[in-house]
């Protein structure tokens, strides 16, 4: 009787079920159907059956951006969320119902791979909010579109499909994408039009975009290829050049890939190729004017006429410049004579020659200049084995050691003259095939080659003669014999036996003084000492006027042998 006269709030709960439908379910927590009883400025009075009625705001029977409708007698749907607060009222909630009953459509949607519907109605940090009726989902940013959109505001508070990409109930949450739809959307046109399309089809297109590589260009709903070296047969650096975005082109069709979906385009195409009888147009050896286009390390691109280019190689540039760069000879867009050397229309190349339209200054040195001729230049290098004079044309010619001076050893040569001195030489030989030019200084000395060895020259070796300074240099004399006699060099040590004797400044140009052969070089030119003589002339005296044990001094001896001399 107890239990009965006082139910506890189990069995209170259990006879409201039982009035409710018997369910054995608790009450709270259910989405269960209501009548509006009325209407108090935003909160709309529902009965639900409970003892007392619950109050909702009428917003949540709004879609958003819009207003509710709603009156009285109105059966709804609400969520009980307690069935008594602290005022003895009802808890409901309209939102809670339509996410309930919009979280059951939802995965039901999502299992299927269905599209659902929804509404943009705010954004967050990193994308957007989506009402899926009565479900909130997030859209990230990068899945609003195909391409960023600046401004989502004409996307808002609009009905529009949208997919579900992944969804978990228990914490709430719902990732969407209006991406995927629109990709989607876009595959099917695509698919539609590309099957619409051939190759070689002519097709007039806008022109959306430009890269250093080429252009994207619209023709209707599927983008195609452009790429920079289709745009023209000339040489174009950028798209840019000739064409801008939003222009409209008419393309050709190149190449379909329908598994990519990926079609390349080609303006050129549509032009009389210029290749075509390329070689009758540019025969071999035939000199035309062109442009230079492009300058590389290994040569220049010369342009005969819009689209025919050719290479002119950096060995085939210059006749004296060698191992530069391209850029030093010639500059972009600088006009030039050319040569064909070859031609290959297969593989739309042509080889090119810069110098072959030019004189060869070698062929021009060897007609202005034959062997034997005297030549004038600046010496522009010295090297171990000779010297590099520079001549008329921009060419070089070599003075080979040997062929320096007379007298005196190579080396000895080679330092008795310095870059950038102008001197004076013979040709002896032009080989224009090689382009080398050889040189002689040595050959310009007067007097004839002394052989020696009794050939009949007056110049014997140990022989005594007199020699005639023909010109001082730092290293000894440069002499003569007789008038018109072999010419010969003393060296510096053999100018006497001292070393105060040794300097080519104490003698003058036209003095003539005794010296003594002492041999010949590989030219069989004389060599001369002054001091050999010196020293052959005293050990005579020695021998004739004294002795090393006759107790006489070398001054008393020498003053012998000079007053026997004067007697005679």
């Amino acid at each position: 009787m107890a239990t009965t006269a006082f139910p506890s709030r189990d069995d209170f709960a259990a006879l409201l079920n039982d009035s409710l439908g018997g369910e054995n379910e608790a009450f709270e927590g259910r989405v269960v159907k209501g009548t509006v009883t009325g209407i108090e400025n935003d909160l709309a009075v529902i009965d639900v059956g409970l003892k007392s009625e619950g109050r909702v705001p009428l917003r949540e029977f709004a879609a958003p951006g819009q207003k509710a409708e709603l009156k009285v007698g109105d059966v709804v749907e609400v969520y009980v969320d307690r069935v008594e607060n602290h005022n003895g009222e009802a808890m409901l909630s309209r939102d809670r119902a339509r996410r309930e009953a919009a979280w059951d459509l939802l995965e039901t949607e999502f299992s299927a791979g269905n599209r659902v519907e929804g509404v943009i109605f705010g954004r967050v940090k990193g994308g957007f909010t989506v009402d899926l009726g009565g479900a909130v989902a997030f859209l990230p940013g990068s899945q609003v579109d195909i391409r960023p959109v600046r401004d989502v505001q004409p996307l808002m508070d609009i009905p529009q499909p949208f997919q579900i990409l992944k969804m978990d109930r228990r914490r709430g949450n719902i990732v969407v994408s209006r991406r995927a739809i629109l990709e989607e959307t876009r595959a099917e046109q695509r698919s539609g039009l590309i099957q619409s399309l051939a190759e070689g089809q002519v097709i007039e297109g806008v022109v959306k975009n430009i890269t250093d590589y080429g252009a994207f260009v619209d023709l209707g709903g599927i983008d195609g290829l452009l790429h920079v070296t289709d745009v023209s047969y000339k040489r174009v650096n950028h798209p840019s050049e000739l064409i801008n975005i939003g222009d409209t082109v008419k393309v050709q069709i190149i190449r379909i890939n329908r598994e990519t979906q990926r079609i390349s385009l080609g303006m050129k195409q549509l032009e009389s190729d210029p290749w075509e009888g390329a070689a009758a147009k540019y025969p071999i050896e035939g000199t035309f004017k062109g442009r230079v286009t492009n300058i590389t390390e290994y040569g220049a691109f010369v342009e005969l006429e819009p689209g025919i280019e050719g290479l002119v190689h950096v060995s085939e540039m210059s006749w004296t410049k060698k191992n530069v760069h391209p850029g030093k000879i010639v500059s972009t867009s600088q006009e030039v004579d050319v040569k064909i050397l070859e031609v290959d229309e297969e593989k739309r190349r042509i080889s090119l020659g810069l110098k072959q339209a030019q004189s060869n200054p070698w062929s021009d040195f060897a007609e202005k200049h034959p062997v034997g001729s005297q030549v004038e230049g600046e010496v522009k290098n010295s090297t171990e084995f000779g010297l590099f004079i520079g001549l008329d044309g921009d060419v070089d010619g070599m003075v080979h050691m040997s062929d320096i001076a007379w007298g005196v050893s190579g080396e000895e040569a080679l330092a008795l003259h310095h870059k950038g001195e102008t001197v004076q030489a013979v040709v002896l030989d032009v080989d224009v095939e090689k382009e080398r030019i050889s040189l002689g200084m040595k050959q310009l000395e007067r007097g004839g080659v002394a052989v020696g060895g009794g050939t009949g020259t007056g110049a014997n070796k140990g022989e005594t003669v007199t020699v005639t300074v023909l010109e001082i240099r730092d290293g000894g004399l440069e002499v003569q014999i007789g008038d018109d006699g072999a010419t010969g060099f003393i060296k510096r040590t053999d100018l006497g036996r001292d070393r105060d004797e040794q300097r080519p400044e104490r003698f003058q140009v036209g003095q003539k003084f005794d010296a003594m052969v002492t041999g010949f070089d590989r030219s069989k030119k004389p060599t001369f000492s002054i001091k050999a003589l010196q020293i052959s002339e005293e050990k005579q005296a020695v021998a004739q006027y004294g002795s090393s044990d006759s107790g006489a001094s070398l001054g008393d001896i020498l003053g012998e042998a000079l007053k026997q001399a004067q007697k005679k």
